[in-house]
């Protein structure tokens, strides 16, 4: 373990991989960024279990090694202009301005509520503006595996999810779960990470927040696996206790599994250099220990 120089993601890179890596950057000193992580992704196999390239982990892996110092990147292409894109984001934006309608009544009175999978659809950057717009957190596009949801009831937006690949070595998780470190490394795929929960600010309705959560925890599965052609079985998020008492989760039976010690997973001083959050989980199946990976689950 001594030549390895940093993990990522769950993979231990060593000086062999980056002088692999600064020969792929100069066998094409006139190629984009992008083109190169595609080129890495192909030499390492590094691919999604549906077999896309993982392109963008890659990508933000060559850029963390640009930033140390350990290979030189060519310098930054500029985005050409998408006019369609555009012209979508100018459409939804003055969309959102039309539904900003006060909503405040029951749960009863609401009427139906419709869930969106909006990844990779034509709502995806209108879900980036609310989340911009009214988030505490704002947008952070994910990297890796992830899914974003829209909530509409009564013709216009209600809320927002967005979900994403979760970290390893998280103590209370992996305690939970019972597993070792090289367990975690291999299946941590197969756990999803609510990272942001949205309702936006003119609606009003009692039990909405934890209704939406158990509706998606009926589906998130199955949308997982239509995308990246795996399924998920157990969800996690991290709620500041100074901002929220995680009713919601707690009203839709997910576990608190206790507080985070408040380090980030890179500290190297053991102590706390963040607030402490609520870690609460919520299993999808009865055996989801089996599916992820113990035998005795």
């Amino acid at each position: 373990m001594s030549d390895v120089l940093l993990c990522y993601r769950g993979r231990r890179v060593k000086a062999a991989d980056i002088d692999e890596i600064r020969q792929l950057i100069a066998a094409h000193p006139n190629t984009s960024r992008r083109r190169l992580s595609a080129l890495l992704c192909q030499a390492w196999n590094w691919v999604q279990p549906n077999g896309q390239l993982r392109d963008m982990v890659c990508r933000s892996f060559m850029l963390q090694l640009h930033r140390r110092g350990l290979i030189e990147l060519p310098a930054k292409r500029q985005s050409p202009r998408n006019n369609v894109i555009e012209r979508r984001q100018r459409e939804l934006t003055g969309a959102l301005a039309i539904v900003r309608t006060p909503l405040e009544r029951s749960f009863s009175q609401l009427g139906p509520v419709e869930i969106r999978q909006v990844r990779r659809t034509p709502e995806e950057p209108l879900f980036g503006r609310l989340m911009q717009d009214y988030h505490y957190l704002r947008y952070t596009q994910p990297v890796g595996e992830h899914l974003k949801y829209m909530a509409y009831a009564q013709g216009q937006p209600v809320a927002a999810l967005a979900w994403s690949s979760s970290s390893p070595q998280v103590r209370h998780r992996d305690r939970f779960v019972g597993w070792t470190r090289e367990e975690c490394r291999q299946n941590i795929h197969l756990i999803a990470y609510n990272t942001r929960f949205l309702i936006l600010p003119w609606v009003k309705v009692p039990h909405l927040a934890s209704h939406l959560l158990g509706r998606i925890a009926q589906r998130i599965a199955a949308d997982w696996q239509q995308l990246y052609g795996h399924r998920i079985y157990l969800l996690e998020t991290f709620v500041d206790p100074e901002r929220f008492h995680g009713t919601c989760y707690r009203a839709a039976n997910w576990i608190r599994l206790g507080l985070t010690t408040g380090r980030g997973k890179n500290d190297r001083t053991n102590q706390p250099n963040r607030s402490r959050k609520a870690h609460w989980v919520y299993p999808l199946t009865k055996d989801f220990r089996r599916h992820l990976g113990l035998a005795h689950g």
